[in-house]
């Protein structure tokens, strides 16, 4: 276990006051390693506060380049890094936020072998992709090498938000919650999100990661549903579909 420091006794002095959190807690974050897949509205306050909250190593994946739309709810990037990497402005940002996160970036788009080494070295996997394509991916790797896996979307209005949590037996994933593969993406561009939403979400995907860190309960089995617009909010229990083909005994790849 690390030993913290007495600038970091200081400077996580309010999360360590959390009886769920303590000394241990923060020190199980500072041994952190977590795999952010996405830096778009979602990942960018996932990847903000991950690195305020002292997890000690987030992995970056996106391969896109900031654009001028992406700023009204892209908040780790600012005016000047649009058409740079993502990765690279997101690495920037958190550099000047936490100097001893340890960021590892990957800008270009990742091959099934080099995702699934990623997937493998994290301690949680972030989703905060925006198509299907990748959220099935991720699932099945996560499943595969038994790693937590934070899920969340955001559109218009509303978000969503699960934990899996592929440690522990009978959990269900994200396939039994959206079985068709072949369903299209519904995306900002075409259908407009509400800024705050998508950082409501993401600041919730942080908690969830640093409560799989520090041992605490999470969304594990239970989908949380937000209403923006009418400032609502939904529980609702989530089962194994029987039919999985990936969290399914003798199904799964």
């Amino acid at each position: 276990m690390t030993q913290l420091s007495d600038d970091e006794l200081i400077r996580y002095s309010r999360q360590i006051l959390l009886p769920e959190i303590g000394y241990a807690g923060q020190a199980a974050l500072a041994d952190g390693r977590i795999l952010i897949m996405g830096l778009g509205g979602l990942g960018s306050p996932v990847a903000l506060y991950l690195a305020a909250a002292g997890v000690g190593q987030l992995t970056l994946v996106d391969f896109d380049e900031v654009d001028t739309s992406n700023l009204q709810r892209q908040i780790i990037h600012e005016q000047h890094n649009v058409n740079q990497k993502k990765v690279a402005s997101a690495r920037e940002r958190i550099a000047r936020l936490n100097p001893a996160t340890n960021v590892i970036t990957h800008e270009t788009r990742l091959d099934e072998e080099q995702l699934s080494d990623c997937v493998q070295a994290a301690d949680v996997v972030v989703d905060a992709s925006d198509n299907f394509a990748t959220r099935f991916q991720l699932n099945r790797l996560c499943h595969r090498h038994l790693t937590p896996l934070v899920s969340g979307a955001a559109i218009r209005w509303e978000g969503q938000l699960t934990t899996f949590d592929f440690r522990r037996q009978a959990t269900p994933c994200y396939q039994c919650l959206y079985p068709d593969t072949s369903q299209a993406d519904a995306n900002c561009a075409q259908n407009g999100v509400a800024a705050p939403i998508v950082g409501a979400v993401g600041s919730f995907q942080a908690l969830e990661a640093i409560k799989v860190l520090a041992g605490l309960e999470t969304l594990q089995g239970r989908l949380l549903l937000l209403d923006g617009l009418s400032m609502q909010c939904q529980s609702l229990n989530l089962t194994s579909d029987p039919d999985c083909p990936i969290c399914q005994p003798g199904k799964s790849d």
